[in-house]
């Protein structure tokens, strides 16, 4: 047997610990090895269709191939944890502020990168003492790797018309993170592709308000959660309207999956049960009343976003979307004391 080999450890084994010691929803594992979508991602940038998000045009190469970013890598292991759950609705929830400006679901609870990447830590760690020649690269949303791409290949979900990853049992309300490793491991035998159903539904592309949405593709200059939270400037004013209440984010795509919708619980004894969802996740706020967001200062920007994924907005684009979202609800609804919040902004503004 190999010497690098010689303390093995199984697919299971990770599989278990992941499950039961550190409680993610849903693991899989696949080999590292470099997208088969050069080509379409490069027509996607070309295109500009990544939006403002410079970022992504970053150490490009190692983006499209993980033996890049760690040298010597040959696996991938996979987590997903579920943040919301099936049929969640924010309609006539007794929690939301009169002047609600929406907060996409996956930032209402703590910040996921730390919930995700502390225990993706603890599992490199065991990893690590048993395998100490190997390498291991814990990633949660921030390396540029292309995690959804890897997800679908260790079987995690497919990837669905709005670009999103969906389990035929979660939904789409989850998480990504993963552990990058040099150490060879064999993907557990009965892991399998999770074949595509969207089949030919469109309602994600039909619902979209600003037509961001083609079939497997996202142009993420239109995507509202893009404008709200990667813009650093002025969103274009064809785009105020169609943004309606959403302050952070936007969840419109997933609200309309049916694979998101309600379905009742297992019942014969062979089906697994499905996994629950971390306290860490359970919403802080659903929403934040806009009328308060134009009147924060940098000190209520702070306060606010303790422990939350929202913090790396400003204030001045925080405030930025509370005027759209203001502008938006005034047009359905006599407001006084908004109508007066959104002049004196307006006001105080630089020319």
């Amino acid at each position: 047997m190999n010497a690098r080999n010689s303390r093995n450890t199984s697919a299971d084994r990770i599989i278990e610990i992941c499950k039961d010691e550190l409680r993610f929803a849903r693991v899989g594992i696949c080999k590292a090895q470099p997208t088969r979508h050069t080509g379409a991602f490069g027509a996607w940038l070309s295109a500009g269709k990544h939006g403002s998000m410079e970022w992504i045009t970053n150490h490009l190469e190692k983006r499209l191939d993980p033996t890049r970013l760690l040298p010597g890598a040959r696996s991938i292991i996979l987590v997903a944890d579920i943040y919301a759950p099936r049929g969640d609705d924010d309609a006539d929830r007794p929690d939301m502020p009169e002047r609600a400006g929406r907060i996409a679901r996956y930032a209402r609870g703590k910040d996921y990168h730390g919930v995700i990447k502390r225990r993706l830590h603890t599992l490199a760690d065991k990893l690590q003492s048993r395998h100490p020649r190997e390498q291991f690269k814990t990633f949660v949303d921030t390396a540029p790797i292309l995690e959804r791409e890897h997800a679908a290949s260790a079987g995690l979900g497919w990837i669905g018309k709005h670009t999103l990853l969906i389990h035929p049992e979660m939904g789409s309300y989850f998480l990504l993170g993963g552990i990058l490793t040099t150490l060879p491991i064999d993907p557990p035998k009965n892991q399998r592709p999770v074949e595509d159903h969207c089949g030919t539904c469109t309602k994600c592309i039909d619902a979209c308000p600003t037509n961001a949405i083609t079939p497997y593709s996202v142009d993420a200059s239109r995507c509202i959660s893009e404008l709200t939270i990667e813009n650093r400037g002025k969103i274009p004013a064809e785009f105020h309207e169609p943004i309606g209440d959403w302050l952070f984010g936007c969840d419109i795509c997933q609200e309309v999956c049916p694979h998101n919708s309600v379905r009742p619980e297992p019942v014969r004894p062979e089906e697994v049960k499905r996994p629950g969802i971390l306290a860490a996740y359970k919403p802080r706020r659903r929403a934040f009343d806009v009328l308060e967001v134009l009147g924060w200062t940098e000190e209520d920007r702070r306060e606010a976003f303790t422990t939350s994924s929202m913090k790396r907005a400003k204030l001045d684009m925080m405030q930025r979307n509370a005027l759209i979202v203001a502008k938006n609800l005034l047009r359905e609804k006599d407001d006084p004391q908004l109508q007066a919040a959104v002049e004196n902004y307006i006001e105080q503004q630089p020319l």
